[in-house]
C-alpha cells in the first residue's frame, strides 16, 4: 500500500510541478499527501472551493478529503482531471471516479465538460454497452455504497445486465452457451440477487435461474458442493466462526433465491447443499425448503445422493439422519395424496415411483447399517417409512438387516428380532429364503419361517 502511494505522489509530483508555480494546499487523502494548486482544484470542484471559502483560516493550507469514494488512487485521477491530464477511464474506475465527481462536485453545473458528465457518456457510451462491462462496473460498486445506489449506477447496471443475459440464456452468441452465467460469479450475493431477481421480473424461466444458481453457489461455495460422493473434504472441518458464518449466509441467500419450479435443480445438487446447510448450522427454514424440494423428486435419488446427506464432511460420522427421515416423509405423503385424488387405496397400489424409491431406501440403509451409531431405531425407523406394499420382494431390506446384524455382533436374541421385525420373511425370493435359512445370525423365528 505504501509503495502504491509513493508511486501516485511521484507521479503527481511531474504534472504537478511542471506547472512552475509553487503549490499551496496540500490534499490528505488516507495516509496520502498530495501538494496542488488551489486555483486548479477549485476551477473544477465545487467542493473543494467551498471548503476554501468557508473556512476559518486566513489561508487554508491543508484539505482532508480522507472520504472521497476510491480513496488516494481515485482521487489522483480526478485531480488530474483538474490539471487539464490526460488518464484513461476504464470499465474498474468508471463508478468510483463518477461517485468521486459527485463528492468533489464536478458536475457541468460548476464547469462545462467536468468529470461527471465524461464519466456519465462513458458509462453509457461503453460500459455499459455489453454484459461483461456492466458485471464489472457494477462489482465495483461494492466498495461505493450507497453513493453508487444513490446515483443509480448499481440500478443501470443490474437493468442492462439482466437483460443482456436473458437474450444469452434465449439466444447464444458465442459457446460454450452458459458463459454469461460464469461472468455472474465476480459479484457478491447482494449484487447477484439483484440480478436474478430482475431476470425474474422479465420473464426468465425457470431452468435459466437454475443454471446460473447452480454455477453461482458451485464457484462461491466450491469447498462444501464440489464433491458429490458424500466421502467430504477433510479440511472443511477446520473452518473458524467467521467464514462458516459467511458461508451460512451465503447458502441461506442463495437458497432464498432458488425458482418456484420444483424440478429446475438436478436432485444431487439439492443434496450438496443441503448437507452444506446441516453442517453450517443454517436456520431450518432454509433447511426445510431444501428437504421439500428433494422430496417433491425423490424417485430420481440415488443411493449416493442420501449419502451425501448422511456423513460429516470427514467421512466418518453420520448426520443426525432426521432430514433423510423428513424426505422420505415427505414423498410418502405426496403418493398418498395422489392416491387420494386418483381415488385410489394407497395400501393395495404403489406408484413405480414410490417403488423405485423403496428400493434406493434398501439400498441406502445397506450402505449404513455398518457404522456403529446407527442404533436399531434409527434402522427402523427409515425402513418402516416405506410402505409395506412398496417392495414387492424383501431382498434388498434383507440384505440390509443382515449387514446391521453382522456389523452388530453382541445383539441378543430379542434385539435381532426387533431388526428383524421390519422385514416379512414371506416376501423373500426363494434365493434369499435358502440363504436365510443357513443363516446363523438371524433369530430363530425368522430362520424357521425362511425354513417352512
Amino acid at each position: 500500500m505504501a509503495n502504491r502511494l509513493s508511486l501516485a505522489m511521484e507521479r503527481t509530483g511531474q504534472w504537478v510541478f511542471s506547472q512552475e508555480i509553487p503549490t499551496d494546499v496540500i490534499v490528505e487523502v488516507g495516509e496520502a499527501n498530495f501538494s496542488l494548486h488551489k486555483f486548479m482544484l477549485v476551477a473544477k470542484s465545487n467542493h473543494i472551493r467551498k471548503l476554501i471559502i468557508e473556512s476559518k483560516e486566513a489561508d487554508l493550507t491543508r484539505i482532508n478529503l480522507s472520504d472521497i469514494p476510491g480513496g488516494p488512487e481515485i482521487f489522483e485521477k480526478a485531480a488530474k482531471f483538474c490539471y487539464g491530464v490526460n488518464f484513461e477511464i476504464t470499465v474498474h474506475n468508471v463508478a468510483a471516479l463518477r461517485c468521486a465527481a459527485e463528492y468533489l462536485q464536478m458536475t457541468d453545473k460548476y464547469c462545462d465538460n467536468n468529470l461527471a458528465g465524461r464519466t456519465e457518456d462513458f458509462l453509457s457510451q461503453v460500459a455499459l454497452t455489453s454484459l461483461s462491462g456492466a458485471l464489472v462496473v457494477l462489482k465495483s460498486c461494492e466498495d461505493l455504497l450507497p453513493m453508487a445506489e444513490d446515483l443509480k449506477i448499481v440500478q443501470r447496471c443490474v437493468d442492462i445486465a439482466s437483460a443482456k443475459a436473458c437474450v444469452e440464456a434465449n439466444f447464444p452468441s458465442r459457446s460454450p452457451p452458459n458463459w454469461w452465467t460464469e461472468e455472474l460469479t465476480i459479484l457478491d450475493v447482494n449484487f447477484f440477487e439483484k440480478i436474478i431477481t430482475t431476470m425474474k421480473l422479465r420473464g426468465a424461466k425457470g431452468l435459466t435461474i437454475a443454471s446460473a444458481i447452480i454455477t453461482y453457489t458451485e464457484r462461491s461455495l466450491r469447498d462444501l458442493v464440489r464433491d458429490h460422493s458424500g466421502n467430504g473434504i477433510r479440511s472443511i472441518d477446520t473452518l473458524d466462526s467467521n467464514v462458516r458464518t459467511r458461508q451460512r449466509e451465503l447458502l441461506e441467500s442463495i437458497v432464498c433465491l432458488l425458482p418456484s419450479e420444483k424440478s429446475a435443480f438436478p436432485i444431487n445438487f439439492l443434496c450438496c447443499l443441503l448437507r452444506s446447510a446441516i453442517f453450517l448450522r443454517a436456520d431450518n427454514r432454509c433447511k426445510n425448503e431444501l428437504e421439500k424440494r428433494i422430496s417433491v423428486i425423490l424417485e430420481h435419488v440415488t443411493v449416493d445422493d442420501l449419502l451425501v446427506l448422511t456423513f460429516s464432511y470427514d467421512g466418518e460420522r453420520l448426520f443426525d439422519l432426521e432430514s433423510v427421515r423428513r424426505i422420505i416423509t415427505g414423498f410418502v405423503e405426496k403418493e398418498k395424496s395422489v392416491a387420494v385424488f386418483n381415488a385410489g387405496d394407497f395400501r393395495e397400489v404403489c406408484s413405480t415411483a414410490m417403488q423405485r424409491v423403496a428400493k434406493t431406501v434398501d439400498a441406502y440403509l445397506g450402505e449404513i447399517a455398518t457404522y456403529d451409531e446407527l442404533s436399531i431405531s434409527k434402522f427402523n425407523g427409515i425402513a418402516n417409512l416405506v410402505p409395506k406394499n412398496a417392495r414387492k420382494v424383501d431382498d434388498d431390506l434383507y440384505r440390509a438387516i443382515d449387514i446391521f446384524l453382522k456389523a452388530h455382533p453382541s445383539l441378543d436374541e430379542i434385539e435381532r428380532e426387533k431388526v428383524c421385525s421390519v422385514m416379512d420373511p414371506l416376501k423373500l425370493s426363494y434365493e434369499a429364503r435358502v440363504h436365510a435359512s443357513q443363516n446363523k445370525r438371524l433369530p430363530v423365528q425368522i430362520v424357521l419361517h425362511a425354513l417352512y
